[in-house]
């Protein structure tokens, strides 16, 4: 992990922490509004060109403020968050996940219950398509640009091409292409945007080859988070067929990972925070809070998370529900029942582990907000 960041705690101490019962996830509202705002403004003032994934934002109040600064297009993985998008009325969203079986009829469903938003879905193979035969849905077709987690082979032009007109006539409206250049994170953003650049070669190839055999993709998703920098700095995008639609959702709430592999000009903040607490002096020169890995995710490794304020205190190995923090000097070790704001390594797995949020502004908290679309949708 690189040297923790220089994220100032006064601009996150909220009143009367010390009332509240941890760990509890905090949403800084204004700096949800000022993050939004920095990506449009990153795109060149044009709210078409950011499709946010909603697996970061969660919470119905922080997704409606993405329709109230003029977006309209979004991505979500799951069937609950397409559910809350299409309850709040978003015009256009693409269900960014392989689903086929009784997951597929659950999307149907949903599709059919609300016509007036634009519901697109991802298919790689004929088996995903069939799933959605005669729904009217949109299709966009899924590359795998190097990732090597779903896709398909974006050399066989060919399949790519039968798939599309299959689409079309079973029913449904093929929209275009997704590329999700997820893998490139952790190098640096010189060498990040060499790659991410070829990537965007063989996809305009890619495009060139489906015109002659007579395919049109009108729309290109590419870019999550790593690869967003990369997505906007490409100068090719007229032999593609016109700007792509850039994807990242992490920037709404930003993380450690996310506020260092994008340039800092941006002007992206922190929007989410855990607060905990301090409740135990194991040893010396190390403390104990109650932000285990059921808090804070541990799946982008250890340290999960800064201590703002604290650069030198180094967060060690969770436990489902402890967090030992070691401190370079033992005399600096907090006393129990100190309050902690920790910035989590990956915020989106973070804000899944809660209910609920509390919505700060001015450095105090206004009111609570349920975190909606978390989990999975069941029976």
């Amino acid at each position: 992990m690189t040297p923790p960041l220089s994220v100032p705690l006064s601009d996150y101490v909220i009143a009367g922490a010390d009332s509240i019962p941890t760990p509890a996830l905090l949403i800084y509202a204004d700096r949800v509004d000022g993050n939004i705002r920095a990506m449009i403004a990153r795109c060149g003032n044009d709210p078409a060109r950011w499709r946010p994934h909603v697996k970061t934002a969660k919470a119905r109040d922080v997704i409606a403020r993405y329709l109230m600064h003029g977006i309209t297009r979004f991505k979500c993985a799951t069937t609950k968050e397409l559910r809350v998008l299409l309850e709040l009325g978003a015009p256009d969203v693409l269900l960014s996940f392989p689903v086929v079986g009784a997951t597929a009829q659950r999307v149907r469903e949903l599709a059919a219950a609300h016509t007036a938003t634009r519901v697109s879905v991802l298919v790689e193979t004929a088996q995903h398509l069939a799933a959605f035969s005669g729904s009217g849905l949109g299709v966009f077709i899924d590359c795998n640009p190097g990732m090597d987690r779903t896709g398909a082979n974006p050399s066989n032009a060919a399949a790519i091409a039968a798939l599309a007109n299959a689409a079309t006539n079973t029913g449904c409206e093929f929209r275009g292409l997704h590329w999700y250049d997820g893998h490139l994170h952790g190098l640096p953003l010189r060498e990040r945007t060499a790659v991410a650049h070829k990537g965007y070669d063989a996809l305009a190839t890619l495009v060139h080859r489906l015109a002659a055999l007579g395919v049109e993709p009108r729309e290109i998703i590419v870019a999550g988070t790593p690869a967003a920098p990369c997505a906007l700095s490409y100068t090719r995008w007229a032999d593609v067929g016109g700007p792509a639609q850039i994807s990242p959702g992490t920037v709404v709430y930003n993380d450690t990972t996310s506020l260092e592999q994008l340039p800092p000009e941006w002007g992206l903040k922190p929007a989410a925070l855990v607060l905990a607490t301090v409740v135990s002096h194991p040893r010396d020169g190390r403390f104990t809070c109650d932000a285990g890995h059921k808090s804070v995710s541990a799946d982008a490794g250890v340290p999960t998370c800064e201590v703002l304020g604290h650069p030198d205190w180094t967060p060690s190995k969770p436990s489902e529900e402890h967090l030992p923090i070691d401190c370079a000097r033992a005399e600096d070790v907090p006393a129990i029942g100190s309050p902690l704001l920790l910035l989590p390594r990956h915020i989106c797995p973070t804000v899944n582990n809660f209910d609920e949020a509390l919505l700060v502004r001015d450095g105090r908290v206004e009111g609570r907000a349920g975190v909606t679309a978390r989990g999975h949708d069941g029976l």
